[in-house]
C-alpha cells in the first residue's frame, strides 16, 4: 500500500542536514525561449533538476502540452526518463499526463517502464484537460468527448498497476503489480471531487487558475474517502515564484511570464520572451490586469519576500506540500531563483 510520504523531517542531499518542514517541489514545462531550441530546453530542465535535487526539492514534475512552440515537454514520459536518468534521489513525474489524450494501457506501460527503471521515484499525475486546442486533439487521434470518460479511465489505469490475476486478458507489461502512485490534478472543482471519491492525492493548478483554490481544497478534504493508496487527504498546490537578490530584479524577471499569459490570450503563443524593465509601457492596463489575475498567487522578490509569501500561502491553504514553478528567460537567473526559493522554504 502506498501512502503519502511522511516528510516532516528529511535530509538535504548536498549537506546531509536534517530539516523539519513541509516538502517543497518543482514543476517544469521545459520552456523554449526566444531564439532557442527544444534541445536546449531539455538540457536546461535536466540541469535544473540536478540543482533542485541538491537544494532539497522533493519532486520534479513535467507537464504535457501539445502544439505550443514555447513548451518542449509534449512527450512527457520521455522527458521524465531523461531527467530521472540524470538524477539520483529526487522524485520525478508528471504534472501532469492529460489522460483524455491517451489509452490508459499505453500510459500504464510508459509509467510501468519508468517505475521499473527508477523504482520508488516515479509519480503519475493525471489531468482531465487536453492540454491543447481541439484541432490538435483531433490530430492526437482522440475524440473531443474523451474527457467524459475520465473517471473510468483513471480506474482502468489504476487497475493496470495492481497485480495481475490469473486469466487476466490484458496486462500492462511492465506495470502490473508496481502500484505506481497516482495523483489527480485540477484547476476547478471536478478533479477535487474525484480525488476525494477515489482517495487519491490532489494537486491544484493555482499557478495559472487560482480562482477555485480554496473551494477545491475544502471540497477535497471534506469528502475524502480513504483508499488503499491513501488513508487521509494529501493536498499540494502550485505557486509561481520569481526570486532574485533584490525585489526590483525579481519583478522584472516575472515580466516574461506576464507576456506569455498576454500572448496566449491574444491567440499568439510562442517561445518565452525576454523580460521587460517596464512592462507597463508595452501592454494595456486591461491585458496586465488579466495576467495579474492569473498570477495572483505569485510570490516575487528577495528571499525575505519569498519566505513571507510562501508562509502566508501555506497558512491560508493548509496544503501538505507546495510545488513551485516559474519560467524565467535566462537559465542562470532561473537557477538562482529556485535556489533562493529553496532557502526560503528551508527557513520557514
Amino acid at each position: 500500500m502506498w501512502g503519502h510520504e511522511q516528510l516532516d523531517s528529511f535530509a538535504n542531499a548536498e549537506t546531509g542536514k536534517i530539516y523539519n518542514m513541509i516538502p517543497y517541489s518543482l514543476l517544469d514545462l521545459a520552456p523554449i525561449t526566444q531564439n532557442s531550441t527544444a534541445a536546449r530546453a531539455f538540457h536546461n530542465s535536466l540541469d535544473l533538476a540536478q540543482h533542485a535535487e541538491k537544494w532539497g526539492y522533493h519532486r520534479f514534475w513535467l507537464a504535457e502540452h501539445h502544439n505550443m512552440t514555447g513548451i518542449a515537454s509534449a512527450a512527457t514520459a520521455v522527458v521524465i526518463g531523461y531527467v530521472a536518468q540524470g538524477t539520483k534521489r529526487i522524485r520525478v513525474g508528471s504534472g501532469g499526463i492529460m489522460l483524455p489524450n491517451h489509452a490508459p494501457l499505453v500510459i500504464a506501460e510508459q509509467f510501468g517502464t519508468l517505475a521499473s527503471l527508477y523504482p520508488g521515484r516515479v509519480d503519475l499525475g493525471l489531468g482531465r484537460a487536453p492540454g491543447t486546442d481541439q484541432v490538435t486533439v483531433r490530430a492526437l487521434r482522440r475524440d473531443h468527448s474523451s474527457a467524459d470518460t475520465f473517471p473510468q479511465d483513471v480506474l482502468e489505469l489504476q487497475a493496470y498497476f495492481k497485480p495481475a490475476h490469473p486469466g487476466q486478458a490484458v496486462q500492462a507489461v511492465p506495470g502490473a503489480g508496481l502500484e505506481v502512485p497516482l495523483w489527480l490534478l485540477g484547476s476547478s472543482l471536478y478533479s477535487a471531487q474525484l480525488a476525494a471519491a477515489l482517495g487519491l492525492p490532489f494537486a491544484f493548478a493555482s499557478h495559472f487558475a487560482p480562482d477555485y483554490l480554496i473551494q477545491a481544497l475544502t471540497i477535497y478534504r471534506q469528502h475524502f474517502k480513504p483508499s488503499q493508496q491513501l488513508q487521509e487527504p494529501y493536498a499540494m498546490a502550485a505557486v509561481p515564484v520569481f526570486a532574485a537578490d533584490n525585489d526590483s530584479e525579481a519583478r522584472v524577471l516575472m515580466s516574461s511570464v506576464q507576456q506569455q499569459f498576454i500572448a496566449l490570450r491574444r491567440g499568439t503563443p510562442g517561445p518565452l520572451r525576454p523580460p521587460l524593465d517596464s512592462i507597463e509601457d508595452h501592454y494595456s492596463a486591461a491585458e496586465l490586469a488579466g495576467a495579474g489575475h492569473a498570477l495572483q498567487e505569485a510570490v516575487y522578490g528577495s528571499e525575505a519576500q519569498i519566505s513571507a509569501g510562501l508562509k502566508a500561502f501555506i497558512a491560508r491553504t493548509g496544503v501538505n506540500e507546495v510545488i513551485l514553478t516559474g519560467h524565467i528567460f535566462d537559465h542562470q537567473k532561473r537557477l538562482r531563483s529556485f535556489e533562493i526559493a529553496a532557502a526560503a522554504c528551508r527557513g520557514l
